[in-house]
């Protein structure tokens, strides 16, 4: 995997600033009633099981970074993307638990 394919983890702390800074779009990938049970604010619902990468703003136009419970389906949301050539590569490291374990807000 060249450098320009690879995983960009960040952290929820890193996010939370982002978000503050508004130089992020998050794309929760969780399904709606994981969505609605509790969530980031701010974050955009596109759950992996009808994911698109195509359906994304372009990178140039922003960064896209994504979350989920874990992890684990974020990661898939970035393969995904690479696999469509959509360079999108960002994801929250340890999904909402670590953003909630951080102590960070839910809605």
């Amino acid at each position: 995997m060249d450098a320009k394919n690879q995983l960009q983890d960040i952290s929820p702390a890193e996010v939370r600033d982002m978000l503050a800074a508004r130089s992020i779009v998050l794309i929760d990938v969780r399904e709606p009633e994981e969505f609605m049970a509790g969530r980031i604010a701010g974050a955009l619902l596109f759950p992996l099981s009808t994911f698109d990468p195509t359906a994304l703003p372009p990178p140039s136009a922003c960064k896209v970074v994504f979350h989920c419970g874990s992890g684990k389906r974020s990661a898939m949301a970035v393969a995904r993307c690479q696999e469509l050539g959509v360079a999108h590569h960002a994801h929250m490291t340890g999904g909402l638990g670590a953003w909630k374990a951080a102590g960070l807000p839910v809605v």
